[in-house]
């Protein structure tokens, strides 16, 4: 119960602190066209925070389902939580699905009506969406902040410049904080008033034993919340790799079907994203099996054990894990392209990988992540392959952990991760 109270104190304080998300524009644009908005994401992103705080939702009427009176009269009497008003925020609703049937009714016999429905558990709120809105809703996912969130600025090279070719100069950018500082910080909101080490590893370990002990359950019944967290940690020291789940199941124990499972309630609750081959070029042997990578790198670097920047610095894990920081500023990027942009990863039977490709339609462009500080030409050998085998490809990037943005080819260019 503490546990859960510090969470609840710690979204608190992080109101005060609030930075406006980039994905305000996109629900505000929403809301003006469609009735019905489904925001998604993991626990502690701050979607009751942006929903609280960004106008023109911040003046509609507002519900959460954590509320167990709240909750009750949803089930009992949903008409109720909106009469008398035309918007209306209603957050953990999947904790009654049967309120999307009733908010159908209500847009069908007003469509001046508004709702936003917030959820952390996308298996039950959008397949529930998918049955009763259809036609209705539009969904949106909520990442953790980025960078330049974070530090209330904006993007030096957005992804929507660099798929059309628009590739920068050389210059010096801001040095920022180190890769591995960050990495194991952490990008969630609540963290924004908390700068000593110490108090970041009680906030992650806090954050874990809340999803074990109560979000967890509202999913699913574990029968080993041991076996479970033991499967969370071993996922994390394979993050950035090929998912496989054998040789999961093999180092914790745990039966394969179990570990599926496991691995999908994870990625039903957002802690996990797959990230899917790419796969255009049906002439070349292509690697199929999906990337594995974790909502915030430094809960990854939690669960994988590594405390501070210095234990993660000398990790194996440490290049995966700047991965996973990269996928986190794309992530947020591609989300404000209408529509999304998808991100996948190129793998060949014989070696060659680009470990990202950000596709718009039929643009794309690859990146390729080096923590280092200073990019050498011989990091884009895998971006100049890529460019070959898909000339419609119109950029290369290297995204690296220094200050210099540089050219290293007629269409590739090497850019500070902070830059996206």
């Amino acid at each position: 119960m503490c546990i859960i109270q510090d969470m609840h104190d710690s979204h608190s304080r992080a109101e005060s602190f609030y930075k406006p998300r980039s994905l305000a524009h996109r629900l505000r644009d929403a809301a003006k066209a469609h009735p019905v908005i489904v925001l998604t994401g993991a626990r502690q992103v701050g979607k009751s925070t942006l929903l609280q705080q960004e106008r023109p939702f911040s003046t509609w009427r507002y519900h959460s389902l954590d509320s167990l009176d709240t909750l009750r009269q949803a089930e009992r009497e949903p008409e109720a939580l909106w009469a008398g008003a035309k918007a209306v925020v209603i957050d953990e609703a999947q904790r009654a699905p049967d309120i999307l049937l009733a908010i159908k009714q209500a847009v069908d016999q007003d469509r001046t009506c508004r709702f936003v429905l917030s959820g952390s558990a996308n298996l039950d709120l959008l397949a529930s969406v998918s049955e009763s809105l259809a036609g209705r809703a539009v969904s949106f996912p909520l990442a953790p902040m980025s960078w330049r969130e974070w530090e209330d600025e904006k993007p030096l090279r957005s992804v929507a410049s660099l798929l059309t070719g628009d590739l920068p100069g050389e210059e010096t950018v801001a040095r920022a904080a180190k890769a591995v500082d960050v990495m194991v910080r952490g990008f969630m909101p609540a963290l924004l008033p908390i700068h000593n080490a110490g108090d970041v590893l009680d906030w992650w370990s806090g954050y874990v034993s809340t999803y074990l002990e109560r979000d967890l359950r509202s999913l699913s019944q574990i029968s080993s919340l041991i076996d479970y967290r033991r499967v969370m940690e071993l996922a994390a020291l394979r993050t950035g790799q090929l998912l496989n789940q054998t040789e999961i199941s093999r180092d914790s124990g745990v039966s394969q079907p179990t570990v599926h499972r496991y691995l999908n309630l994870l990625e039903a609750s957002f802690l996990i994203q797959r990230v899917p081959a790419f796969a255009r070029n049906r002439g070349k042997r292509l690697i199929k099996a999906p990337k594995l990578y974790w909502t915030d790198a430094a809960l990854a670097a939690y669960l994988a054990g590594h405390y501070t920047s210095d234990a993660l610095g000398a990790s194996r894990e440490v290049g995966g894990l700047f991965e996973n920081l990269v996928l986190q500023q794309l992530r947020v990027a591609t989300s404000l392209m209408n529509p999304a942009g998808r991100i996948y990863y190129w793998r060949t039977a014989v070696g060659q990988e680009v470990d990202f490709v950000v596709e718009w339609g039929r643009s794309l462009v690859a990146f390729e992540c080096k923590l280092s500080e200073r990019p050498r030409f011989e990091d884009a050998k895998t971006l100049t392959q890529f460019l070959g085998d898909y000339p419609e490809c119109s950029a290369g990037v290297v995204v690296h952990a220094g200050s210099e943005m540089m050219r290293l080819g007629e269409r590739i260019v090497a850019l500070p991760w902070t830059a996206l």
